[in-house]
């Protein structure tokens, strides 16, 4: 018997987004393979891109994964609770004074600066303890990590590097969702020649999009993100396994009459007699108001039971309207569940439909949603 999230969602539930474990699992298989060679580490920073970092961590886990990227040091506090013996990096910068917490569970920091590799090298010959850490470059970004003139700075003095145990070298591609741009061999180029400054040490240069230039740019490690999580990672390329799908209830349907108008701002008239259902989600839970219609210009578009139903009027922060007078009687009624993103339209879809990129629209999801998951165990 096929499970029905639809059927486990609390009767109180406004709005559902369902995860699908085993397609997060079965992408992860894939980049795996896709890197073959090197490590296949996920990007789970956060709350693994809306998904649920403690579910996502322990279905990969379950895959092999051993390796973890976070954001921040509160992050990677969640990640070890669920991972005991994982290998966690912090991207987000390493302060002083954190360093007591970093070592008391085991977390690795990406040190992006020649400061930040001497507050870590101090902390640690107070311990007398090498603790490891990563070491980031910028190679063209211009966003974080250590340039070009740094790394010089860094190989002049070695007693640096040897007050702790560098683990692995990284940079971050700018422009690996173009496959022809540039850029990319311009910082494979210059990451190379940062590494060639240092002592030999594990490397890491490919994400999502990256993997999929090929295997001069996987390294040792390889760390995708939002490809993990059904993103279309880079152009000319199909998204993976869909991994979450988001419905939200219908709160109410009524009859309004042409010549009326919808919404907040009268920005849409009604040119017929028109059937409209109210959905109880908004722009608080990340259906961007860009989704929304005026006159002449179209909004989103929804599904139920199969059914196209297009957006009516601006999206509010709590409700959204649609047009529901083409959905044959009996499917749009109250407590009815209308699609927003799953098998009719993907994360990316609507992220280009509100003129934005998949990453923001999948991190932006509502914690208001009930979260349902399916296929923990198997691929």
């Amino acid at each position: 018997m096929v499970f029905d999230p639809r059927k486990a969602a609390d009767p109180t539930a406004t709005s559902l987004l369902t995860i699908d474990l085993a397609a997060l699992r079965a992408n992860y298989a894939t980049l795996r393979d896709q890197a073959k060679g090197s490590e296949c580490a996920a990007v789970i920073k956060a709350n693994a891109y809306g998904t649920g970092a403690e579910q996502a961590v322990r279905a990969l886990s379950k895959e092999g994964c051993g390796t973890y990227f976070v954001a921040t040091f509160a992050e990677a506090e969640t990640i070890r609770a669920a991972a005991r013996e994982a290998t966690i990096y912090v991207l987000d910068g390493f302060f002083a004074g954190s360093g007591p917490a970093f070592a008391e569970k085991a977390v690795r920091p990406v040190l992006s600066s020649l400061a930040e590799i001497q507050d870590w090298a101090a902390f640690c010959r107070e311990r007398d303890q090498p603790l490891p850490a990563a070491l980031q470059f910028d190679t063209g970004m211009n966003r974080l990590g250590m340039p070009h003139g740094e790394v010089e700075q860094l190989a002049a003095e070695p007693e640096l590097l040897a007050s702790f145990a560098p683990a692995l070298l990284m940079s971050h591609l700018a422009c690996a969702d173009e496959p022809g741009h540039p850029l990319n061999e311009a910082q494979l180029k210059a990451f190379e020649a940062c590494r060639a400054m240092l002592p030999a040490c594990r490397a890491s240069f490919a994400n999502s999009a990256g993997i999929f230039l090929g295997a001069r740019y996987h390294f040792d490690l390889v760390r995708p993100g939002f490809a993990l999580y059904g993103g279309k990672a880079a152009e000319g390329r199909e998204a993976l396994r869909r991994v979450i799908r988001l419905e939200a209830r219908i709160v109410q349907v009524h009859d309004a009459r042409a010549g009326t108008s919808v919404g907040y701002g009268a920005d849409q008239s009604l040119s017929r007699p028109t059937r409209i259902a109210t959905l109880a989600i908004g722009y608080a839970d990340g259906i961007f108001r860009a989704l929304g219609a005026r006159e002449g210009q179209s909004g989103f578009t929804a599904y139920i039971g199969g059914h196209a139903a297009p957006a009516l009027g601006r999206i509010s922060m709590d409700l959204i309207t649609l047009d529901v007078t083409d959905i044959p009687e009996g499917l749009a009624h109250r407590g009815a569940w209308a699609e927003i993103i799953g098998e009719h339209v993907s994360v990316d879809d609507l992220a280009a439909r509100a003129g934005t990129i998949g990453y923001e629209m999948l991190t932006s999801l509502s914690s208001r949603a009930q979260r349902i998951y399916t296929g923990s165990e198997a691929r």
